[in-house]
């Protein structure tokens, strides 16, 4: 369900077409739009990756592992979803002749240059999506949405579903448990925790942990294919009930997705609670903190003052009304936008400060603001029979699915 990720509501009043996405790899194809760093004489690699079907987090590893260095020594700009084919920019801080000499099954890399600086989390200038929604319902309604998206220009900025993970919706649930340090909790949670949905075999050796706790016989039924769950089992199997350990065995970079999750479920609920309340998304209320840019993370509060003009800007798409990525030095709104982050905040039982993590310093987070509204222009599409083909490019940090979620209005799975 949706509601499990933070989404409550649609923008859009039309009915949906209803349809399925990634059916196949091919029907979501994906192509970043990068800022390339400066040629020059240095220890990176820069590369175009295009890869097939492979997880972000478990490309990267496999990556390091055949080049021999560190998962830290792959640099890349965005996080791209699995079931897709998908292009980025990457760099290794590797020899020439190993990146060349790399083979990875479904996995293309084409080098470009050596550098002396890494690519870098963020920087890219945007994302070009070619998607097929398969099984559509009816074409007349997709026009119809499109037209009720056209008149406000974008959708809302929803983060989508593979933040959470499709099949098992829990990265959040993690984050929390660690924000909260019950670490016993973030562990089974992401280690067991068997979820209807995911295949037989991951399921039943979930479900073996979760009812006997037993990590030597669980290391016996784990697939391989569960790398990370495994590390975490075979560790706990060697040294019962240290949990935090346990925990370390992930890579860094997934364990702070984890607390990023958590993050945008609460920004997810924020944003649902204001579209619920009937606030609109393109348009500033007195208290909104307002955004200069899609990518500026702080902003200035509107007021009876400032509030016409602000508006006139947003209508320009100059500037964006936002919602709290909460840390523990966020810049909360004020007025009736502020009430909303504080419920969510209080129905959550959370509080900002909890986010300096003092137990674990290095997965503290301050807390920045996020626009929820993400602009959308040039819809290209074509029908085909119950297919409908759409391209479109989307500004960095904005999700296809959260816009494609507005014309399909289908359940979760269908994502």
């Amino acid at each position: 369900m949706e509601e499990d990720i933070g989404i409550e509501a649609y923008l859009t009043k039309g009915e949906g077409i209803k349809g399925k996405i990634k059916e196949e790899a091919e029907d979501f194809i994906v192509e970043e739009l990068p800022l390339y760093p400066k040629p020059a004489k240095g220890k990176f690699v820069v590369a175009m990756v295009k890869s097939k079907n492979w997880e972000m987090n478990r490309l990267i590893e496999r990556i390091a592992k055949n080049l021999r260095i560190s998962y830290k020594a792959v640099g890349y700009a965005g996080i791209k979803d699995k079931r897709a084919i998908t292009t980025q920019i990457m760099s290794f801080a590797a020899p020439i002749e190993k990146v060349l000499n790399l083979r990875i099954p479904d996995v293309e890399v084409s080098i470009l240059y050596k550098t002396n600086k890494p690519v870098t989390h963020g920087k890219l200038l945007a994302n070009k999506f070619e998607i097929v929604i398969k099984n559509i319902e009816d074409g007349d309604k997709f026009k119809k949405i499109l037209e009720e998206l056209a008149s406000i220009k974008g959708y809302p900025n929803f983060f989508g579903v593979q933040r959470f993970g499709i099949t098992r919706p829990i990265t959040h649930i993690v984050g929390k448990y660690i924000i909260k340090n019950d670490l016993e909790k973030a562990v089974m949670s992401y280690a067991a925790n068997p979820i209807e949905g995911e295949d037989k075999e991951c399921y039943e050796a979930r479900e073996f942990l979760e009812k006997t706790k037993d990590f030597k016989k669980a290391l016996e039924v784990y697939p391989k294919k569960l790398s990370f769950e495994r590390r975490m089992v075979e560790y706990l199997a060697e040294h019962p009930d240290d949990w935090e350990n346990a925990l370390l065995q992930l890579p860094s970079n997934l364990i702070r997705i984890f607390i990023h999750a958590y993050q945008s479920y609460l920004f997810n609920k924020m944003l649902s609670l204001r579209i619920k309340k009937g606030i609109p998304i393109n348009e500033a209320i007195e208290g909104d903190v307002i955004l200069k840019s899609m990518q500026n993370f702080d902003g200035i509060y509107a007021n009876e003052k400032n509030i016409e003009k602000i508006n006139k800007e947003i209508k320009k798409g100059k500037c964006f009304p936002s919602a709290a990525i909460v840390g523990y030095d966020s810049k909360l709104a004020k007025g009736e936008m502020g009430e909303i982050e504080a419920k969510v905040l209080e129905n959550e039982g959370i509080s900002i400060d909890e986010f300096k993590m003092p137990y674990m310093p290095w997965l503290s987070s301050a807390g920045l603001r996020r626009s929820v509204f993400a602009p959308i222009k040039n819809i290209l599409y074509r029908l085909d029979g119950n297919n409908l083909h759409l391209k479109f490019i989307l500004e960095k940090g904005c999700y296809a699915t959260s816009l494609l979620r507005e014309f399909m209005k289908a359940d979760i799975y269908s994502y």
